[in-house]
């Protein structure tokens, strides 16, 4: 264990019990010996076994994990329709061995043109009820994920999608056993089965009670709609029959025309400049705006990186307090500057020199500055990184909104060392309630900020047509010194992804912890101030001592779904989040293949 040297005054007064929340307290996870990969292989983690496999079967018959990635998706949007599918949105972070590059792909969703931004206020001009927005219908984005697929595949798809999506349509065709997560949450949201009357019939029986764990369940109107995008990936979905099916659910709902088939065709999926960064020895490398992963994520490592926090001993209350601390100080800046990059403009400032600035070591450095080792910060305030702007420059409200927790994530390596680290989302679970065609459609516009202007000042990630919401979803690819992949992974959870990923960042390259301990480690951030721990899991005498430094605590159920690889000491390992029953699996390539 090595030294601390700071705080002396709090830590002389609480010394023994810092050991404890330090030492047999705290919980740690296993550190049983990780099974290594061959020199060779290819692996899949998702968040549910039928979808690893759908992928494996792809990379075992010669697909690349583009190939994968397609089939993955779109038997998640089957199984695991409450985190994700056909009519949501994704990031994909690839890195491409040819050529050393590391590419990132935009399919987040659009805000139709008839969003305004004051569509998320009541009559009084406060707020609505998160979930009332969710489920009324003008919640709903375009859907993105499978024409960035599209455009992803152009370039480096190997396989024909009717092949790729084989395996989903049959299980579709067929039907899928019905799990013990899924039967639990079509319970626990009884309004699913209110909203709409064809998604009430998908989950519920006649008698409205939801279809038990072990059911068989068929989708007719899945295989159509997969049959429509093998037949046209690009357009299949957001046109003819399926699209006009997505329109006129949306319109049904809200009883006025919310989105148009313009709004279908306009959608376009973009790559952006991935966003990297060092952390100690390593680059890391996630997506950049719309997403606020990268930028977050990078600022918490960043100061840390400028604090004494290596010093703290792992999972101790001192090093919980570093870490909360820099959380706290990223998420003030994320809330004030980070949006859709085309509405990111401060003064002279585009979103790049946002990026940039907020990315600056520099200005990190003086962010660590206002951490007190012995105190938590009342309540961390943005930083202003504009030096060279007029001190008059329009400056950004804090962000307003709710966060729930759903989304999916799966990682892919192919045999000839292609990454796919992807995170894919309906927003909130079972996305608007709402189902075309045999999936869920997506409530992505309740990202957005409810309120559009807080003291007279815009909020940067308000609503507006043709916006995408701004995202918390942090797929990673991390590089070792010689520019060699060595980790690859994310998470699903809101707000909270971006500290599940540092979580698990920390535990491998602070703590030397193999991927699954880190995983398993029990989960604690601030995404708004207060701290969250994991219930039933953080030490309660790790959480007291917490407390007393200052910190809010409140416990709270915290299910990231981590899946993804990692090389150690020259060994592959896989990574698979026991709090959800998905799978990561390495599978050696034989000599001869």
């Amino acid at each position: 264990m090595r030294p601390i040297t700071t705080p002396t005054r709090f830590l002389l007064g609480l010394s023994g019990l810092i050991a404890l929340g330090a030492c047999g307290a705290s919980n740690p996870p296993s550190q049983e010996p990780a099974p290594s990969a061959p020199e060779k292989f290819y692996a899949v983690g998702s968040a549910h076994e039928e979808a690893t496999n759908a992928g494996l079967q792809v990379l075992a018959n010669g697909g690349n994990a583009v190939d994968a990635a397609i089939a993955v998706q779109a038997v998640l949007g089957l199984v695991e329709p409450q985190s994700s599918g056909l009519g949501g949105g994704a990031f994909m972070i690839l890195y491409d061995p040819e050529t050393g590059a590391v590419r990132s792909f935009d399919g987040r969703e659009v805000a139709p043109q008839s969003a305004r931004p004051d569509m998320f206020l009541k009559e009084d001009g406060t707020p609505m009820d998160f979930y009332d927005g969710a489920v009324s219908g003008k919640s709903v984005g375009v859907p993105g994920a499978i024409a960035m697929l599209a455009e992803v595949h152009d370039e480096y798809g190997t396989k024909d999608w009717s092949e790729l999506l084989a395996r989903a349509r049959q299980m579709a065709d067929e039907g899928f056993v019905i799990n013990e997560r899924l039967a639990m949450l079509t319970e626990k949201f009884s309004r699913l089965k209110i909203v709409d009357p064809d998604t009430a019939r998908y989950f519920y029986d006649e008698t409205g009670a939801p279809k038990p764990a072990g059911t068989i369940l068929k989708n007719p109107a899945y295989v159509k709609t997969l049959d429509a995008i093998a037949a046209d990936p690009r357009h299949g979905l957001l046109s003819g029959e399926i699209g006009q099916s997505i329109v006129d659910k949306v319109n049904n709902i809200t009883g006025e025309e919310t989105m148009t088939m313009a709004d279908l065709a306009n959608y376009a999926p973009f790559e952006r400049d991935a966003v990297c960064g060092s952390y100690r020895a390593y680059r890391i490398c996630s997506m950049g705006p719309p997403s606020s992963g990268a930028v977050t994520l990078l600022q918490i490592l960043g100061i840390l990186e400028n604090t004494e926090f290596d010093k703290a001993p792992p999972q101790s209350p001192l090093a919980w307090h570093y870490y909360l601390e820099a959380v706290r100080l990223a998420y003030a800046d994320r809330g004030l500057y980070l949006a859709d990059p085309d509405y990111m403009t401060l003064g002279n400032l585009g979103a790049d020199e946002i990026v940039k600035g907020m990315l600056d070591p520099e200005y990190l450095k003086s962010r660590a500055k206002l951490i007190n080792p012995e105190r938590a910060n009342p309540e961390p305030v943005p930083g202003d990184f504009r030096a060279s702007l007029d001190e008059n420059a329009p400056r950004f409200a804090m962000n307003y909104s709710p966060d729930y927790i759903s989304t999916s994530h799966f990682t892919i390596i192919d045999a000839d060392g292609m990454v796919v680290s992807m995170t894919t989302t309906v927003e909130f679970i079972f996305g608007a309630h709402i189902m075309a065609s045999g999936f869920i459609l997506n409530n992505q516009l309740t990202d957005f900020s409810f309120l559009p202007e807080r003291n007279g000042r815009a909020v940067a990630n308000a609503v507006a047509p043709g916006k995408r919401p701004r995202s918390s979803m942090t797929p990673i690819i991390v590089f070792d010194e010689n520019g060699d992949v060595v980790m690859a992974f994310g998470s699903p959870g809101g707000s909270r992804i971006i500290t599940y990923v540092a979580k698990t960042l920390i535990g491998v390259v602070d703590w030397d912890m193999d991927l699954q301990a880190a995983i398993d480690m029990t989960n604690i951030g601030a995404p708004y101030g207060d701290a969250i721990v994991e219930a039933r899991k953080f030490p309660h005498e790790t959480a007291d001592l917490i407390g007393m430094m200052g910190h809010k605590v409140k416990r709270a159920e915290m299910t990231s779904a981590v899946y993804g690889f990692m090389r150690k000491n020259g060994q592959w390992q896989a990574g698979a989040d026991k709090r959800k029953p998905g799978t990561a699996v390495i599978i050696a390539v034989e000599a001869d293949e």
